[in-house]
């Protein structure tokens, strides 16, 4: 059989926000304390659409950029890494979003956001690249792109529309609550599309904040099951994942390594998922080829924070096949 080339492989399409981390050149510090910074690219969506291109499969982004240097620039980082970027829209009249992220001494991150309205923000539904998105096999997104309009309507369009197309859906919440007005409002916003989903997977800080229990059981992972899921996901950082389905459930390990820098893990766990369900999708109601998938996207996950910034640490299969083969 002859090798399949990128161009005929099935469409991984994700929607939402790239923006520019600027990450302190110190760690364990505060942002007032740190003595400069480092740009890194990110954003959640573009993270998980470089995510697939680096483990061979194939991607698009659909969002909005400033018509800046950054903007450019990061549309030139897709494209270097592979994605299909006929889904970009540039905003002549708003700047593309700025985060500042500090990395605490045990590698996890607290935010500061420079987005009033920044260009993500202000996407327009007839803006959107219909065609592309209709391409696709799996349609990924966030909850970011739901805070405003009027990227939210923009959302809620090209969810209907890669759903009416036949596309898996993949949800991320990916809580970011400094963005949202208030917890109640990021709480209802987030739920409020969570019934359309296939695939759904959150950390266990959002299990937590969006079920408003301090268990992370299988009982309050199932508070947030709906019968139409394919998959459930519940990321534990250094403890894997726990996976549910409708016919099974249970948790896979998590590989252990020296971690930098957590920001992306989750990203490159989501593309190493999706670029292995986006051929056959049967994998989701078969538990022994699930975990062999699972384990792969931790080992992803892993890999991913042991640099800093998200872009530069996502892995390449022979990376992570190294990682699970090394585990076994």
């Amino acid at each position: 059989m002859a090798s399949i080339g990128v161009s005929d492989k099935p469409l991984i399409v994700s929607f939402g926000e790239m923006l520019i981390d600027f990450v302190p050149t110190v760690s364990g510090v505060s942002l007032a304390e740190a003595p400069g910074f480092v740009k890194a690219p990110g954003g959640a969506p573009a993270n998980v659409a470089i995510a697939v291109t680096r483990l061979g499969g194939k991607a698009a982004f659909v969002g909005k950029l400033g018509d800046d240097e950054f903007g450019n620039m990061l549309a030139g980082i897709l494209k270097e890494n592979g994605v299909i970027a006929t889904g970009i829209s540039f905003d002549t009249g708003a700047r593309t979003a700025l985060a500042f992220v500090t990395l605490r001494a045990d590698g996890e991150r607290e935010f500061m956001f420079y987005r009033n309205p920044s260009a993500d923000m202000l996407l327009r539904p007839e803006e959107l690249n219909l065609e592309l998105i209709r391409s696709a096999k799996v349609f990924h997104y966030g909850s970011i792109s739901l805070i405003v309009e009027p990227c939210r309507s923009a959302h809620l369009q090209a969810m209907k529309v890669a759903k009416d197309a036949g596309a898996l859906l993949s949800y991320d919440p990916n809580l970011r609550l400094p963005l949202w007005p208030s917890e109640e409002e990021a709480r209802e916003q987030i739920m409020s599309i969570w019934d359309e989903a296939d695939v759904v997977k959150v950390s266990d800080n959002e299990l937590e904040f969006l079920t408003g229990s301090d268990k992370i059981d299988d009982e309050t992972a199932m508070l947030l099951w709906r019968p139409n899921f394919k998959l459930l996901l519940v990321t534990l950082g250094e403890k894997g994942c726990n996976y549910y389905t409708k016919n099974f459930h249970g948790s896979v390990e998590a590989f252990h390594v020296d971690t930098v820098d957590t920001t992306g893990a989750g990203d490159s766990f989501v593309g190493a998922l999706l670029c292995k369900i986006v051929d056959d999708q049967s994998v989701l109601e078969d538990e022994p080829r699930l975990r062999e998938i699972l384990r792969f996207a931790n080992a992803c996950g892993a890999i991913t924070t042991t640099k800093k910034g998200a872009i530069p640490a996502l892995p390449m299969t022979a990376d992570a096949l190294e990682l699970v083969n090394e585990g076994k």
